[in-house]
């Protein structure tokens, strides 16, 4: 097993369904200030746009806990890895499909709604791909896929907000500036076909059913030995404590991008851009880019290549991603010559990967210092400079899932799908901490309200140091494990 190369044929298919989950959460953050604008709310109103989106995963989460529990077996044992996912991808265009009538109507509810559908979907959608991820091939490299899946799923971020803009407001070289409910139907509509058209192509694809998680298990560990074979998930310190990781990490990474364009919208004098709703669109997208570029240094781990070509990778594809941000909003017409400055910024995340040396745990740690130094230089100066930092966090965040999954769900083996259930429950973190922004930005006034990302790093941190002890204690050596993906 440890030895096992990756399916390539069948993970390629497998991460199109990462791509989606990607352009519709970064999308939302299109949709915030246009709904606080035509539905008249306050900034923490704005934020239930992200918390429809996202409690929905716990939702889902609940329903599949639920439901294994009363059929006496794991959902995705009893219909299969695929077959959950394409279940997922059309209850999510259902969702999608709901924004025609909710326009319609000018019902700020009835998008909720339409959100929460799609989150619903995408909730079995993640329970499902994730685990596949990791399992496609060697162990040790199992991180490093999850991270190029996140690398398709940030293509999608940094696309969906362009697109989502365009659809709003019309092209910014003729001037669109006002944006119009009515105009969400068309791109929600071609989403909705688009899940179902990829919901038919999985299903007659070669992504595997049913895998063998006992053995995945035993590949991980360096001494089987040692490996704890217990009845729930809960009984493993590093999931029950990765749980929180994923609340706090999915709650700073959501949360930071979703107060940033109340933060662009405010006076110079205030320290912000006073730029107008229809030019956010790049700010955002580069934002989402910038997990994008993070997930794309660390995809090089991924292939099986010598060490100086993986060292190069490692340089090369965060700039390659960071051209495909700078492509993408030159084609949309946007002003890029003051984005220029980010290519330095990179610079540091490419250090802190070098840094890890394939090590999960280690990367967490460092990621969450520099993400808390870059959150501290935002609230502590203002203007672009502030901008850029506030953005950087996107890239500090950027390769945190596939750590704190990998660590969660290390040593699991038969408890893995109940522990990807009960991970994949905590991204309501990402609506309950922009909430908690936004009251606070309410109170306090956006500039200061980022403190509750620094208090979300501060966790990861720990999490970071306290699953690599809990780790220990099972046989699993994360320094060895990650030696062993070399080649």
């Amino acid at each position: 097993m440890a030895h096992q190369q990756t399916r390539w044929s069948q993970f390629l298919v497998l991460i199109t369904v990462f791509f989606f989950w990607g352009f519709v959460a970064a999308s939302n953050d299109i949709l915030i200030p246009v709904f606080k604008k035509a539905f008249d709310l306050s900034q923490m109103q704005s934020m239930f746009v992200a918390f429809a989106f996202y409690v929905a995963y716990t939702v889902g989460s609940l329903i599949y806990f639920f439901t294994s529990k009363a059929i006496g077996a794991d959902v995705l044992n009893r219909i299969g890895y695929k077959n959950g996912i394409c279940l997922g991808l059309l209850i999510s265009a259902m969702g999608s499909l709901l924004f025609y009538p909710a326009a319609n109507s000018g019902s700020f509810g009835l998008m909720l709604s339409g959100l929460f559908i799609v989150g619903l979907g995408f909730s079995l959608q993640q329970i499902a791909a994730n685990p596949l991820a990791i399992v496609m091939g060697n162990p040790a490299t199992g991180a490093q896929r999850l991270t190029m899946a996140g690398g398709v799923n940030n293509f999608g971020t940094t696309i969906g907000p362009l697109l989502v803009s365009f659809a709003i407001f019309g092209s910014v070289a003729a001037g669109g500036t006002e944006a119009s409910i009515e105009s969400v139907k068309i791109p929600y509509l071609v989403l909705g076909a688009a899940f179902v058209l990829v919901a038919v192509f999985l299903k007659f694809s070669s992504v595997p059913n049913h895998i063998d998680l006992d053995g995945v298990a035993a590949g991980e560990a360096a001494d089987a030995s040692k490996l704890v074979h217990k009845s729930s998930a809960f009984a493993y310190p590093q999931l029950v404590l990765g749980m929180i990781a994923i609340f706090v990490y999915v709650g700073v990474e959501v949360s930071t991008i979703a107060n940033l364009p109340a933060y662009l919208e405010l006076p110079v004098s205030e320290g912000g851009l006073g730029i107008e709703t229809a030019l956010i669109a790049p700010f955002v997208s580069l934002y989402w880019a910038s997990l994008m570029i993070g997930r794309w240094a660390g995809t090089a781990g991924a292939f099986d290549v010598g060490k100086s070509t993986r060292w190069m990778l490692t340089i090369l594809l965060p700039y390659l991603a960071f051209g495909v941000f700078l492509a993408v909003n030159a084609f949309a017409s946007h002003e890029i010559s003051h984005f220029f400055m980010y290519a330095f910024v990179i610079v540091l995340m490419i250090a802190a990967t070098f840094a890890s040396r394939g090590n999960p745990a280690r990367m967490l740690l460092l990621f969450a210092l520099c993400g808390t130094i870059a959150l501290l230089i935002g609230m502590f100066t203002t203007g672009m400079t502030s901008v850029v930092a506030f953005v950087s966090v996107g890239l500090f965040c950027s390769t945190m899932w596939p750590c704190i999954f990998t660590l969660a769900i290390s040593g699991l083996g038969r408890n893995t799908n109940q522990g990807s259930s009960l991970l994949i429950m905590m991204i309501l973190g990402g609506g309950v901490v922009s909430l908690a922004q936004g009251a606070l930005a309410d109170a306090i006034g956006i500039h200061y309200s980022f403190v509750i990302g620094v208090l979300c790093f501060a966790y990861l941190a720990f999490y970071a140091i306290a699953a690599t002890r809990a780790l220990q204690k099972q046989g699993i050596d994360l320094d060895q494990l990650a030696a062993s993906g070399g080649h």
